[in-house]
């Protein structure tokens, strides 16, 4: 009896699984292995390292509590086994046991991975009765499974009617907007909130960088750090990829610097936002002294600098780094198999990029899609093995769309087959994609040709059909903010001063083309 009290007294102090079996044979020996308090704390420990073993012992045991099964019910659900860990539940309410505020929030948590709505409702009725709803675990875990579901009212409802409310309350309800597309309301409440974290504010930026509105991402990452909080992980990631997508070089760098300051792990999902916002903002050597920098590096950060450096007119690198990818045991996925064609198209590849579509499906056991057959397309169009393009074009075995009919439309327009390009323009516009694009394309061709009567009749067909070209856009980062200039919009604060400096460059370039050419 005195050496099992010994044996339960150092259970705490067990640090391995070699540790924690010597104890469980020792207890078993003495027969007090079934003790509610030992077995608790051996399932507990098991289920860190041996989530099976735990489990055997959990099945064998004569007496369990309440405590017992959520330790169960949670590992499954912490280890991606929500299923599982539902079942569990089920069986917990079939042997008698009432479970509380802890069980629910922990099936309601498998049940959002899964999207089981209608078992949540049976939970939600299970809470109900209990009297278990209004404590912020369970409260928290049934807004975040509405939301998680679409059922973005019936979480509302359920916030409205909530007496307490906590941060963790409110993110919830804020991401169900963000997910429903309903950002203005997101940022409502996000205003409203009485008390903020990290987390919600990292949700918001999110939420913007999700729905493409990268300006208002930046705008609050920015107004967050005003406000004193310290960016996480999600945060920094989101911001990047707002930086990425407009441009804004002095802002990712600030944000690469203050990584290195926090000495944040350079994981790959940060390291791959990095490497993207580098590549996209023009500064590969950067995006690859990061990509060379992490510890380690998966088939999204491979990608993300393959496609940097096919953007960035380093063909030839990309297509040498794919194999490097594929030398030490990364498989590609069909976005990377996307880029690397799209490479072999820039230089000219053509048996190459031949060679690696093959290899998709023989390979890597990966059905091309209409994107890979766009790439395709381009590779021979640029080519100009125009009829072996039409081809794939004929015999792909999915539709093709617009991005290749586009690539096939592309390729005449370089090389001059109109009858081709007019073949092309019909099936787009068969298919509702006749969009200002093709039309002007198109009109390029025939001005290239000199066909100036085609020109007018396809101009005036689009007038007809009131197709109107989309204004092009740029973005430039001057002091760290980002300004968007929209062809023809004049609503510029400074739009005189700017339109006089240009007119002043244009002027000055004219007078030193003219001064170099009496050189």
């Amino acid at each position: 009896m005195r050496s099992s009290k010994r044996a339960l007294s150092i259970l705490d102090q067990c640090l391995t699984m070699a540790h924690i079996k010597q104890v469980e044979s020792h207890l078993a020996v003495s027969g007090t292995l079934f003790d509610p308090h030992a077995a608790a704390k051996i399932i507990a420990f098991c289920t860190r390292d041996d989530l099976g073993h735990a489990y055997q012992l959990f099945r064998f045991m004569p007496h369990r509590t309440t405590y017992i099964w959520n330790v169960m019910i949670r590992a499954f659900m912490e280890r991606n086994e929500s299923t599982r860990a539902i079942s569990l539940y089920s069986d917990m309410v079939r042997n008698g046991f009432l479970p509380d505020n802890y069980t629910f929030s922990f099936v309601l948590r498998a049940c959002s991975d899964l999207s089981y709505f209608s078992f949540g409702l049976v939970l939600h009725s299970h809470a109900l009765r209990l009297g278990w709803e209004s404590y912020d675990f369970v409260q928290n875990g049934l807004i975040h499974l509405y939301v998680t579901c679409d059922y973005i009212n019936a979480a509302r409802k359920l916030f409205d009617m909530s007496v307490y409310k906590d941060v963790v309350t409110w993110t919830a309800l804020i991401n169900g907007y963000v997910k429903s597309g309903q950002i203005v309301i997101a940022r409502k409440l996000f205003d409203e909130m009485p008390e903020k974290n990290v987390v919600s504010w990292s949700a918001m930026i999110n939420g913007y960088v999700q729905l493409g509105l990268f300006r208002e991402a930046l705008e609050l990452f920015a107004h967050m750090q005003t406000a004193g909080f310290s960016a996480n992980h999600a945060g920094i990631v989101g911001a990047l990829t707002a930086c990425a997508f407009v441009g804004a070089l002095d802002q990712g760098r600030w944000i690469h610097s203050y990584v290195n300051r926090k000495r944040m792990r350079l994981d790959t999902v940060l390291g791959t936002a990095l490497v993207d916002m580098y590549t996209k903002c023009g500064c590969v050597e950067t995006a690859r002294a990061v990509f060379d920098e992490m510890p380690n590096r998966d088939v999204f950060a491979f990608t993300s600098l393959i496609s940097g450096l096919a953007n960035n007119g380093e063909s030839a690198n990309a297509i040498s780094l794919f194999a490097r990818m594929k030398n030490e045991g990364i498989v590609p996925n069909e976005v990377t198999f996307v880029c690397v064609l799209s490479a072999c198209s820039r230089v000219g590849m053509v048996d190459e990029g031949l060679r690696i579509f093959r290899s998709m499906k023989n390979s890597f056991g990966i059905q091309p899609g209409v994107q890979h057959y766009g790439c395709l397309v381009d590779l021979l169009g640029r080519a100009g093995m125009l009829e072996e393009a039409k081809k794939v074009v004929r015999e792909m075995p999915i539709e093709p769309d617009s991005y290749v009919l586009g690539a096939l439309l592309n390729a005449c327009r370089v090389h001059g087959d109109i009858e081709l390009g007019k073949e092309m323009v019909e099936r787009l516009t068969g298919q509702r994609l006749d969009h200002s694009g093709v039309h002007v394309l198109l009109s390029n061709m025939y001005a290239s040709e000199n066909q100036w009567d085609d020109v007018t009749l396809l101009r005036k067909g689009m007038e007809e059909k009131r197709v109107r070209k989309v204004p092009g856009c740029s973005l430039i980062e001057v002091n760290g903010e980002v300004f968007e200039f929209v062809a023809g919009d004049k609503s510029h604060v400074l739009t005189q001063e700017i339109m006089l400096l240009a007119f002043a460059i244009g002027k000055h370039l004219k007078f030193f083309w003219f001064d170099c050419d009496d050189d």
